[in-house]
């Protein structure tokens, strides 16, 4: 197991638990203490966690749902899954509108391989260095007020910038969706993006990861009625699909 994989094991506890303990991950991880040890000094390092005596909680100021390099590792593979799906919606000479978030920089890895001439507008300078391996996608980097730990702009200046716009495809990272509270999230300066896209592109479509679904967050960002399409990993029973189709929210 390598050490994305087991900090993103390790951050899973800490969602469930306030705390954990070196033995015990030794014992979830089947590696030895002092490979725990690294592991979670290197974690705090990074921001992601706080290392104490015996073992480790999530930083006092915030969780790893609000930290980027938290949220980039953690369920990634289910990340994966749900933008592989986004991107076969993408045709030659489409408009790609992406807004900040982790599972937007995942889209922009499957985004990159792709052989075919299109153009991405975005505000997500994570996406934008991974998309700049490929000279073939035609790059508009979105300006404002960037804020570093997100690696994004936000403000007056993103969304003025953002509205000249008519995207053929946004693809929105959004952090929860439940089908009486519709879409949220967490961040309060990506609420403008997020709404501007849906109003200005021609078909709006959600990426998420399974976790999220059933969740609420802080801010109100769309109505399910909003989004045209939510595409999420295939770790969802079909009962659930179903009931949140009839209320209007279309998964796949």
């Amino acid at each position: 197991m390598l050490y994305n994989e087991r900090a993103e094991l390790i951050l899973q506890q800490l969602q469930l638990q306030s705390t954990v303990k070196v033995a015990e991950l030794s014992q979830l991880l089947q590696v030895s203490v002092d490979t725990v040890r690294r592991d979670l000094k290197n974690m705090e390092q990074e921001g992601l966690i706080k290392y104490i005596r015996g073992g480790a909680c999530l930083p006092e100021d915030r969780n790893s749902f609000s930290n980027f390099t938290g949220r980039e590792i953690i369920h990634s593979e289910l990340k994966r899954e749900a933008a592989r799906k986004a991107v076969s919606l993408i045709s030659e000479g489409d408009v790609v509108a992406l807004n900040s978030g982790t599972t937007n920089t995942v889209l922009a890895q499957e985004l990159a391989g792709l052989n075919l001439k299109f153009t991405v507008v975005t505000n997500n300078y994570a996406a934008l260095s991974v998309l700049m391996q490929n000279p073939a996608i035609r790059l508009i980097a979105i300006g404002g007020t960037m804020d570093p730990l997100e690696r994004s702009t936000y403000g007056t200046v993103c969304e003025q910038e953002f509205a000249a716009y008519r995207p053929d495809l946004a693809f929105l990272s959004i952090n929860a969706v439940n089908y009486q509270d519709g879409y949220t999230d967490f961040r309060l300066d990506e609420i403008g993006v997020i709404r501007l896209l849906a109003q200005n592109s021609r078909r709006v479509i959600a990426v998420m990861d399974s976790s999220k679904l059933g969740q609420c967050s802080k801010c109100m960002a769309l109505s399910p009625e909003q989004v045209d399409l939510l595409l999420m990993d295939d770790h969802i029973p079909p009962e659930v699909k179903e009931k949140y189709r009839s209320k209007g929210i279309e998964i796949r």
